[in-house]
């Protein structure tokens, strides 16, 4: 399905992009065209993206774009939860929990912390988001008890993926 004067985004990711427009009107937010459009880029790619790398993406559909307005939508995102930041990578993934979590979600509200763990492969670079609770609360708890107001719990774990450990096995046999 194409998007107004940009890309052909799957109907997944097309499914997540009006998801994140009722969610972000819903909280009295503003999905624009160009926070609308590098969402969808992000949420396209199977891999992390940087800044610049989204910025080259964008220039397709918008050949005018600076890296301010990717900075200023990549902020906005960040601020609403949609994406995360990939500290060790300097780059950024969808995220999938926050539109699914909405009012339904206890752990959110009791935290007050958008919590996330990544798995990050050294080998393809591919980044699994994780959403595991009992971490999340040792991390909070421990921050807590040491009179800490945490804001956001990101934990990110570097390695190798099953499918680049089963190559390596088998490129070893």
């Amino acid at each position: 399905m194409e998007e107004p004067g940009g890309p052909a985004f799957s109907r997944d990711v097309m499914a997540r992009l009006e998801e994140a427009t009722h969610w972000c009107r819903h909280h009295g937010q503003k999905l624009t065209p160009v926070r609308r459009l590098v969402l969808g880029l992000v949420l396209s790619e199977t891999r992390p993206l940087g800044a610049y790398d989204i910025l080259s993406l964008l220039r397709a559909y918008q050949p005018r774009a600076v890296p301010p307005t990717v900075y200023r939508a990549l902020d906005f995102l960040l601020e609403q939860g949609l994406i995360h930041r990939i500290e060790r990578l300097s780059a950024f993934v969808g995220c999938h929990h926050r539109l699914d979590c909405e009012e339904h979600c206890t752990s959110h509200g009791a935290w007050g912390a958008h919590r996330a763990q990544f798995l990050i492969c050294r080998s393809c670079g591919q980044v699994q988001e994780l959403e595991q609770d009992v971490v999340a609360a040792v991390l909070l708890q421990s921050a807590r008890g040491q009179g800490f107001r945490a804001e956001a719990a990101t934990v990110e774990i570097e390695g190798v993926c099953a499918r680049c450990a089963g190559e390596r096995k088998v490129r070893e046999n």
